[in-house]
Parts: structure tokens; sequence; C-alpha cells
């Protein structure tokens, strides 16, 4: 095949470090553009990107030029910086270590973006770490509980 061709839509999910509900009313929105527009200058379209208080969700299409290793790093450390410039009530405000990718079929694209869309009405019922296991879950990803969660 002459040309390279991929479609890979990938769910990332990231928390703040150690869960902290840093993520307040008064800058989602704009973290949630800030951050599609990293992944838009790396090539990586977003699709939705969302959250609560203590976590992020993004849905893009992963980059044929790009790890999924590298935007993970990008996304984290450009908007980690960010986040510390918005004034003194973020100026400790961290990502964790870690992140969840989770391949997308691209027929539940929509229900991907309903899930991210209605994070607050989710979370009202389920917290970060049981949403958590419950996507390792459907993906059949082991893991081990002493290391997921810093």
């Amino acid at each position: 095949m002459p040309q390279s061709l991929s479609s890979v839509y990938v769910h990332i999910v990231f928390s703040t470090k150690y869960r902290e509900l840093s993520i307040g009313d008064d800058i989602k929105e704009e973290l949630y553009a800030y951050l599609g527009g990293i992944c838009k200058q790396l090539d990586c379209n977003p699709i939705q990107v969302g959250g609560y208080y203590d976590h992020i969700h993004i849905l893009c299409m992963l980059s044929k030029k790009m790890a999924l290793m590298k935007l993970l790093e990008e996304v984290k450390k450009s908007s980690s910086k960010w986040m510390k410039a918005q004034g003194t009530a973020y100026q400790n405000f961290y990502w964790q270590d870690g992140y969840g990718a989770f391949s997308v079929n691209p027929a539940q694209v929509d229900a991907v973006v309903r899930y991210i869309r209605n994070q607050y009405q989710h979370h009202s019922q389920t917290s970060f770490q049981e949403e958590c296991r419950g996507i390792y879950q459907k993906y059949n990803i082991p893991y081990d509980e002493r290391y997921v969660w810093d």
C-alpha cells in the first residue's frame, strides 16, 4: 500500500494528583477547550473533551504520526503549565502520573461522546475509582490497586 492510512479512536482518562477536586466550575470549560487545542495541534482531532472535578476524559483520533505516550506527555505537560498560570488557586495543580487509554469502535463513538458529556450526572452516583474499575473490566485490563491511584 503506497500510503499510510489509519482511523484510531482513543478514549483517554486521567485524574488530578491524588484525585483532588481541582477542576473548578470557573475553569473547566477553558481547560477542556485548551486540552482539545493541544490535541488538534498534535494532529489528534479532538471529538469530545470533558470530565469532572478530579479527572478528564478525551475522545480523539490518534494521529498516524503520534505515539499515544507522546500525546499524553504533551497534553498533561502543557495543560498543567497552563493551569498553574491561571492564578494562585491553581499554582499547585498537578495531574496523576498515569493514564488509561482505550480503543473505541467507530460504531461506539456517539455513545462515548454522550458518556463524556454526562460526567457530572454519572458522578453523582459513581466515584472515579468505581468508574475506572468498570472500564478496566469492560476492556479486560488487569491492574494492581496499589499502583493506579496516585
